[in-house]
């Protein structure tokens, strides 16, 4: 049995599954925001009410944004700030008394996708999340591929490829830099493309509905939205030439973003013709927690 926790800026979610994949009990609960301590008692809470309620032990794995620095063991980057700087797996660990694992949410969702979704029977898995943020994770014969410094599918924090002249030198990203694919693949970058044609703010669902509408603006945003979605997925093929690649997070519900895309990423990726699925994540929001559960690898008997 595994227990999986997605751990988001909103909301705590619980997931306990069978060796099979088939899921035992699911729960949400509202994250306590700002509250650190909070925080760790509510996952050490949860992961010991599931326990006690399916009657059995379980490995428990966490998904989190951000990653542990493998210089100080503490929680980077993530936009949960209350999260930054602190030992978060080891807290967790020591306030309910047994291991944890504990892995960026992007990497959660690759490995979903690789063990029992849209990637499956596949030997290499890329998952991007296109929402809030863009992230990503690379997962190579079911293993994710974290890399030596922990940044292993940060595809978000690359300059846009291929830029032209009105997208250089473009937007200020919070980490930084000038320009980043997640600047303009982001949820933010979406509705700045809208208001930037229409003077108007949307937000990204709403941007997806007045294309489905017809909507001229929406058309010309979403148009260009997959045309730099495009660029930058070429990119990483040209790197790592997956078999496919599994779109997670909210703007992945968008359906005019697949009509044509690896079409269009084979324009750009240095080959004669691109075989690369590029699918949407078949456990959909499902994705981070399941994730979650499977960071711990099935004990054979």
């Amino acid at each position: 049995m595994r227990i999986g926790v997605d751990l988001g800026g909103t909301k705590i979610e619980i997931i306990a599954l069978d060796d099979n994949g088939a899921t035992v009990l699911k729960r949400r609960v509202q994250t306590p925001m700002g509250d650190y301590a909070g925080t760790v008692r509510t996952i050490a809470d949860l992961a010991s009410s599931a326990q006690s309620q399916i009657g059995a032990s379980a490995t428990v794995g966490i998904a989190t944004p951000g990653t542990l620095s493998p210089q100080s063991g503490l929680l980077r980057n993530s936009n949960s700030v209350v999260l930054n700087g602190k030992p978060l797996d080891r807290d967790i660990a020591n306030a309910l008394g047994q291991p944890v694992r504990l892995e960026n949410d992007a990497n959660c969702l690759a490995i979903s996708e690789a063990v029992d979704g849209a990637g499956a029977g596949c030997g290499v898995v890329f998952g991007a999340i296109l929402g809030t943020g863009v992230g990503g994770g690379i997962v190579i014969q079911k293993q994710i591929i974290t890399g030596l410094n922990r940044i292993g599918g940060e595809w978000g924090h690359n300059p846009l490829p291929w830029a032209t002249e009105s997208e250089r030198l473009g937007h200020r990203c919070y980490c930084g830099k000038h320009g980043c694919i997640e600047t303009f693949l982001s949820g933010a970058g979406l509705t700045r493309e809208y208001f930037s044609l229409s003077q108007k703010e949307l937000p990204a669902e709403q941007i997806a509905a007045a294309e489905e509408a017809g909507e001229p603006y929406a058309v010309r945003t979403l148009t260009t939205y997959k045309h730099r979605l495009a660029r930058s997925l070429a990119a990483l093929v040209n790197i790592l030439d997956p078999d496919v690649i599994v779109l997670g997070g909210g703007i992945s519900n968008i359906n005019y973003l697949y009509d044509g895309l690896p079409e269009l990423i084979g324009q750009h990726a240095f080959s004669d013709g691109i075989r690369t699925r590029v699918v949407r994540a078949a456990h959909g929001d499902s994705s981070g927690v399941r994730g979650a559960a499977w960071l711990w690898p099935i004990k054979k008997t």
